[in-house]
């Protein structure tokens, strides 16, 4: 066997058990160990893998977050039927936060005009909920991050103290048994305090973010009420969630409520 055809095998390997030492490479292909050496030394200067004492492993992946205008541009019909559905949450009266997300604009998108009261630190949310003329909007100051178009800061969270709502929308880059997870701190510290200031916490999520843990955790399961995703999860991510309390709706469920 050449060696890139090996290269291949062994990535192929590695693939479906994220680890391969220098004795299974002997052993799988027939050679000696200072040719399984060389074949690990090749791939790791191509990094494609991790060298580990003995072996070598996969590098570990991190999704890039792309910036707001990118993300908006590829929201999925996903995240519009939960950001609807999230919506139709929202009654006349109500005092709601909105967090920066996506997921959670396309809920303000779909906001019914009518007298109630959204708190938001996305500059977008505000934008966008300022053609509805019977929603009040306060809009948080502080620094403005660019890239991802939200305030953040302490004087963001200083003036979030001063708020106590019916209702607060969260989105997420992971949600998992280690909580509720988000890329950059900055934006999760946000996070953090909306929640705090909510009676009810609805975290929108769809499917790809379940079971994900992301770099910053600013909340635990516990602290949240319900969590809007778009397809049932598997029975152990649901035993989680009854385990700490936390309700779920899901797109799918209310599509067969509906046949």
């Amino acid at each position: 066997m050449y060696q890139e055809e090996r290269l291949l095998s062994i990535m192929e390997f590695l693939k479906e058990n994220n680890r391969i030492s220098v004795d299974q490479i002997c052993s799988l292909f027939d050679v000696s160990r200072d040719t399984a050496r060389r074949d690990l030394v090749r791939l790791e200067e191509e990094k494609a893998i991790v060298r580990t004492r003995g072996g070598a492993m996969l590098p570990s992946i991190h999704n890039e977050i792309k910036n707001y205008s990118n993300r908006l541009q590829t929201v999925s019909e996903e995240k519009n039927l939960i950001g609807k559905m999230a919506a139709s949450l929202i009654y006349p009266g109500d005092r709601v936060i909105l967090d920066a997300s996506t997921t959670v604009q396309s809920c303000a998108e779909q906001i019914e005009n009518m007298d109630c009261t959204i708190i938001t630190n996305s500059i977008n949310q505000a934008e966008e909920l300022s053609h509805k003329p019977e929603i009040n909007i306060q809009l948080l100051g502080g620094t403005l991050q660019k890239e991802h178009r939200f305030l953040y800061g302490s004087s963001v969270v200083e003036k979030l103290s001063d708020y106590h709502v019916d209702k607060a929308f969260i989105g997420v880059v992971g949600i998992s048994e280690k909580g509720l997870t988000i890329a950059h701190e900055e934006d999760g510290v946000v996070k953090s305090k909306m929640i705090k200031q909510a009676k009810q916490v609805i975290v929108l999520a769809d499917h790809t973010k379940l079971g994900i843990t992301d770099f910053f955790r600013f909340a635990d399961l516990q602290d949240i009420d319900l969590l809007i995703t778009d397809k049932t999860p598997p029975i152990a991510f649901r035993e989680l969630l009854a385990k700490n309390n936390v309700e779920l709706l899901t797109i799918d469920q209310e599509d067969e409520r509906d046949e």
